[in-house]
C-alpha cells in the first residue's frame, strides 16, 4: 500500500456562485485522494486588493498518494477546469486553491513553497484551519494554528457563512 500524504488546502473565490465553485473544487479534488475533513465556509473582505467582492474560503484536509508537486499540478488543472484565469495578482477569481501544509514537510521549490509562506499573516486562512486543525504545528514557526491565530496581525473580519 502506498503512503497517504496528509495535505491541508485552502479553496477560495469571489466571482459567481462562490459556494458552488468551492463545492465543485472539493469534488474535483476527490479524484486525487479523499477529502477527510472540510471546514465551514467563511466570508472575508478581499485582502491585498480591496476594491472587489468579498471572498468565500474553506479549508480541506486531503489524503492523497500524490507527491506535493504532483498534487500542485492537479490543483492547477482543477482551477482551469472551473474557469480560473490568472489576470492580476490578488485580483478577483472564480477559484483559488492553495497548498497550506503537506505532511510536516518544508518544501522550497521555485513554484511551490510549503508551508504556505503567508498563512500566519492571514486570518482568512487561520480561522477555517483552526476549525479542523487547532493543534496542528507549523513545521517552521513551531507554533500551533491556535497560537498563530492568537498572534495574527491581520484584523480583517472572517465571518462564518454557512450557519
Amino acid at each position: 500500500m502506498q503512503y497517504m500524504n496528509k495535505v491541508y488546502l485552502l479553496t477560495g473565490g469571489n466571482i459567481g456562485n462562490r459556494r458552488q465553485y468551492l463545492q465543485q473544487a472539493a469534488s474535483l479534488l476527490e479524484q486525487y485522494g479523499t477529502v477527510i475533513q472540510k471546514s465551514g465556509l467563511y466570508e472575508t473582505a478581499a485582502w491585498g486588493k480591496t476594491d472587489q467582492p468579498a471572498f468565500l474560503n474553506q479549508v480541506l484536509l486531503l489524503h492523497t498518494t500524490l507527491s506535493a508537486t504532483g498534487l500542485l499540478e492537479k490543483m492547477l488543472e482543477t482551477e482551469l477546469a472551473l474557469g480560473r484565469a490568472r489576470m492580476e495578482k490578488y485580483g478577483p477569481r472564480i477559484i483559488d486553491i492553495d497548498m497550506l501544509f503537506f505532511n510536516e514537510e518544508v518544501i522550497d521549490h521555485p513554484f511551490l513553497t510549503v508551508p504556505h509562506p503567508r498563512l500566519a499573516e492571514r486570518r482568512f486562512v487561520l480561522v477555517p484551519l483552526m476549525e479542523i486543525a487547532p493543534d496542528l504545528v507549523h513545521p517552521v514557526l513551531h507554533k500551533t494554528i491556535s497560537q498563530l491565530l492568537q498572534e495574527c496581525p491581520d484584523k480583517l473580519e472572517v465571518v462564518r457563512f454557512d450557519i
